[in-house]
């Protein structure tokens, strides 16, 4: 039985490795120490997780924030310029109106934007004030029912899909923050986020939120043929308070709590990727010292440093692929986990994409090579003569 301080065997060592690849020699030596192997993995593993599950988490909520920034068939949205949130911002029915008439412009709409708690399972349902002449230019489709009146106070509509996750129909009454609403049509925009919300008359939102006069952003759609750019940079010009979104890398513009995740995500990636390298660099380090003969065997019976280097490696990415495959199962059963937390649900999607497995063995990887760097070169520099006079 394996000892889990004992190296390879010397004499297989000597003997050619008894007709063992060095894959498998690599392969051997990771399982003479098995118990040491699949700890060093489990902590690679912890860093690989905490990768994957802040970079799903991040991507999640941006995502969710670009949903509402995107709203509407509309060309590009107009928001309030550095707002701390989106759904904070703020944009005047005058400055809507100055937007719809500048040159370029076909139609602009503006949309108010709150959010309120309906159950435990939506904890953040969406409600949209948009004024009944401008659902068309917003892109909406009744599909039962009828729209609500211009400033009927207790008439809603709902997207087909929140309809489906609330067992609601058109006749049907729906109590938002304490309030009885009748739900007068059901409709589609294509959007997930508006299609799990539902709509309001504009003042009648605008009431309940107590911002007369305001709304939270502009969907703004520009004349066929018209250079969007330039429509988008007169609009800023006349309006140094607002910022317009095209692009998803452009959404930090007017929600600053997008670029702090950034620079959150950034953050602690780095902290678990720094984790994870000494921690295998401590264990491969230990290792070092007590292989010290069977590395001075090596190079006695003329093993070159660079094929000691690549065993040395080899091993601590056999290690780290191992962590790799352990830490995408970790980060799904957590990313489980949080989905079912209420304070995210209906804003956090876990999404196991082909990127998120890319970034496990960018890590993993990494953790391995950058581990192995240092005791890689002590094995390489290590004298033969020195190293077996070691006991």
């Amino acid at each position: 039985m394996s000892n889990e301080n004992e190296g390879s065997d010397p004499s297989v060592l000597a003997e050619g490795h008894g007709g063992m690849s060095f894959l498998g020699l690599i392969v051997h030596n990771l399982n003479t120490r098995r118990i040491r192997t699949l700890l060093t993995a489990f902590a690679v593993a912890v860093s690989v997780m905490a990768v994957v599950t802040l970079g799903v988490v991040t991507a999640s909520l941006k995502s969710s924030a670009a949903e509402v920034l995107s709203a509407g068939t509309s060309d590009f949205t107009v928001a309030q310029r550095g707002s701390s949130d989106v759904i904070t911002s703020v944009v005047t029915d005058q400055q809507v109106s100055r937007i719809a008439a500048a040159r370029g412009v076909r139609s602009a709409v503006g949309v108010l934007i709150s959010t309120v708690r309906v159950d435990a399972d939506h904890p953040l349902f969406l409600e949209i004030g948009i004024a009944p002449a401008a659902l068309n230019p917003f892109g909406v489709r009744i599909l039962a029912g009828r729209a609500y009146g211009a400033t009927a106070p207790r008439e809603v509509m709902i997207g087909w899909q929140a309809a489906q996750d609330l067992h609601k129909r058109v006749g049907d009454a729906i109590i938002l923050d304490g309030t009885s609403y009748d739900i007068v049509g059901l409709y589609s925009t294509n959007q997930v986020f508006a299609d799990t919300a539902a709509m309001f008359p504009l003042v009648t939102l605008q009431a309940m939120e107590r911002k007369p006069g305001t709304v939270t952003l502009a969907v703004v759609k520009v004349t066929p043929g018209t250079g969007i750019p330039r429509v988008r940079d007169s609009i800023e010009q006349a309006n140094p308070n607002l910022a317009t979104v095209r692009q998803a890398s452009e959404f930090g513009r007017v929600d600053r709590n997008l670029q702090f995740l950034d620079a959150a995500h950034t953050g602690a990636l780095i902290i678990a990727l720094v984790i994870g390298v000494i921690i295998v660099m401590n264990t491969m380090l230990l290792s070092f010292v007590e292989r010290m003969r069977e590395f001075g065997l090596l190079r006695a019976v003329g093993w070159s440093r660079r094929r000691l280097l690549a065993m040395v490696f080899g091993e601590a990415i056999g290690i780290s692929l191992l962590g790799a495959g352990l830490g995408v199962g970790l980060a799904f059963a957590l990313m489980t986990a949080l989905e079912s937390f209420s304070s995210l649900r209906g804003i956090f999607h876990a999404q196991l994409t082909s990127e998120v497995f890319a970034t496990a063995l960018y890590s993993a990887v990494a953790i391995g090579v950058l581990a192995a760097l240092y005791p890689s070169a002590r094995a390489a520099l290590l004298q033969p003569g020195v190293a077996l006079r070691r006991e």
